[in-house]
């Protein structure tokens, strides 16, 4: 744990010294002729937003200097433990849910180890109609191998808690009857293999009190969903392995893909219902973290494991349902500010929830940067109002510059030490790996000044106490027109049209600055309608190209022929009678 303590004490000191350091140099260069309290003012949220910048940048390039390491087991010992494999569902496509359910089974048969795994599908949904479609489709689930005496379903009438009340409730209910418990998401997709050895991960350090996977992103189509899909597959572990390297044995939780210690679990990790109304109050959203705090405190492992293959999961195909989802996570975010100071609590847990925050209040900083440096550019302090132009202009392409650096560096150091170590090749050789990095460059470089105003606007409105709820997801290719991505953005239109045209009208010397971020937001319903389908090109699917879509996994291609198998037109789906099979007993 001393490595993790040293590694963590140097970041930390490098994310300060670099941005401090910028704040200093940000001063040379605005305060030539004086400084002003908007000079000040502008500084500090340099050194503010760019400490957070520069400590995820710092993430990744350790993790690119850390090699992978290659995991040695054996696939069919049997774990000693009993293990419960949760898979909560909320108004979600019911063939595709336990179709995932079916091929994780089949492969846990396959390695002779699915006695020691049972399934517990826990619905929350609300529609009748939907509900009568999943127990239809349990039926059908219930003909697989194996299936019987192992695989449950239940549906609450009554959602308390949403997806953490839904866990809560199996817990109380059933908890005792299981050593550990596999908790997924309706999207989530796990190999036997990588299930298995989480298990016998657990028999074998009785201090593990939770371990969490990094799953990759499968079966994207949109060019949005498939810019996210190769980046979750080459980036992320890179990022992941060097945040795990500063985690130590406090590392998060995400809510999914990862295995749980049940006595662990259920001693530790009681929420609490927050005082006053939402978004601040009521039943915390981001559970996921506050969970892993408390099993930090209470002396258990929480450890996130990049190398642990086999972890998957799907994700949004358009930008409107991924800020849909992530006005979520703000709101529960930005509500763990009144847990920062919760009891015994260990440092870096509460410097997690700290970062967790920042992660959303990042983007009105920025935001709130550009205004004061337009605000400067319109009103000088020096006589010279050229002068004074010129150097507000240089200031920002500056600034501009080493934020690009530190975004960029990162990728392109992975990029580099895929080439040596051969990494590449599973993703289609160097220069397709080269194409698809900087592919990935521009079109996020494009859509972050959307994603930004979209952020900005989320935090706003928890911060006025509005409360976004907990919206079902959309899952699948939801293709987005322009008449639809008009209306979710047209604000953000105006918002760019608005401040670009004002300071080419008043600060015209700072306008090919201010150009980049405001034009990607003038056209967005373009960009969102445009990212949302799949590319026509022929060699856009060929450039964002994974690991995984080269060389599926078998439970990937098991999942794949089960829903082919399933969706043909001869299958026969009996009605059946809705009842509530119980849980195993305790």
């Amino acid at each position: 744990m001393n490595r993790a303590y040293i590694i963590r004490a140097a970041a930390l000191l490098v994310a300060l010294l670099l941005s401090a350091g910028g704040g200093y140099l940000f001063l040379r260069f605005t305060g030539e002729n004086g400084l002003t309290a908007l000079d000040l003012f502008r500084a500090g949220l340099v050194v503010l937003s760019g400490f957070w910048l520069v400590w995820g940048g710092a993430a990744a390039v350790m993790g690119v200097f850390t090699p992978a390491r290659t995991l040695r087991f054996d696939p069919r010992a049997t774990p000693r433990g009993m293990t419960a494999i949760l898979v909560p569902i909320y108004n979600e496509d019911p063939a595709q849910t336990f179709a995932r359910i079916a091929a994780m089974n089949r492969s846990l048969v396959g390695l002779g180890i699915a006695e020691r795994f049972h399934v517990a599908v826990l619905s929350d949904t609300q529609s009748l109609e939907a509900a009568t479609q999943e127990a239809v489709w349990f039926e059908h689930l219930l003909r697989e191998p194996m299936s019987q005496g192992r695989i449950f379903y239940r549906r609450r009438e009554r959602n308390v808690g949403r997806k953490a009340g839904n866990i809560e409730d199996f817990v109380n209910r059933s908890g005792g009857a299981y050593d550990y418990a596999v908790i997924l998401d309706a999207d989530s997709l796990m190999s036997g293999e990588t299930i298995g050895e989480m298990a016998r991960r657990m028999d074998n350090d009785p201090k593990l009190g939770l371990l969490q996977t990094v799953p990759k992103v499968i079966h994207a189509r949109t060019l949005f969903g498939r810019t996210m899909q190769f980046s979750a597959s080459y980036l992320s572990p890179s990022f992941a392995r060097g945040a795990s390297l500063m985690q130590g044995w406090d590392g998060p939780y995400w809510g999914h893909n990862a295995i749980v210690r049940m006595k662990a679990f259920a001693a530790s990790c009681g929420l609490p219902e927050l005082s006053g109304k939402p978004p601040f109050g009521g039943h915390i959203l981001s559970h996921d973290y506050v969970e892993a705090a408390l099993l930090s405190r209470a002396g258990w492992k929480v450890i996130v494991d990049p190398d642990l293959e086999g972890s998957f999961e799907e994700g949004p195909e358009n930008l409107i349902e991924y800020a849909k989802r992530d006005r979520r996570w703000c709101q529960g975010n930005l509500q763990h500010r009144r847990l920062v100071g919760a009891p015994g609590l260990k440092f870096w847990s509460r410097f997690t929830f700290v970062q967790g925050i920042m992660a959303y209040l990042a983007s009105p900083l920025w935001l709130l940067l550009m205004t004061a440096s337009i605000f400067a550019a319109i009103f000088p302090d020096q006589p010279s109002w050229f002068s004074r132009f010129r150097d507000e202009s240089i200031d920002m392409w500056v600034l501009g510059g080493a934020v690009a650096i530190v975004l960029v560096l990162p990728k392109f150091l992975i990029l580099l030490r895929g080439a040596f170590d051969g990494r590449n090749k599973r993703f289609g050789g160097n220069l397709r790996a080269v194409a698809s990095v900087v592919c990935e460059i521009a079109f996020s470089t494009v859509l972050a000044p959307v994603m930004l105003l979209l952020q900005t606007r989320s935090v706003a409105q928890v911060l006025l106490g509005l409360d976004g709820g907990w919206p079902a997801t959309q899952r699948g290719q939801n293709w987005i027109n322009l008449d639809v991505a008009f209306r979710a953005s047209w604000w953000v239109m105006g918002l760019g049209l608005v401040t670009l045209g004002g300071t080419i009208l008043f600060a015209p010397n700072i306008a090919l600055w201010v150009a980049p971020a405001m034009l990607p937001a003038i056209f967005a319903p373009l960009l969102i309608s445009f990212s949302s389908r799949p590319p026509r090109s022929e060699s856009l699917p060929q450039v964002f190209r994974t690991d995984l879509e080269i060389d599926p996994p078998p439970v990937v291609k098991e999942y794949q022929n089960i829903m082919a198998h399933w969706t043909l037109p001869d299958v026969s789906l009996e009605p059946v009678t809705i009842r509530t099979p119980s849980y195993v007993p305790a």
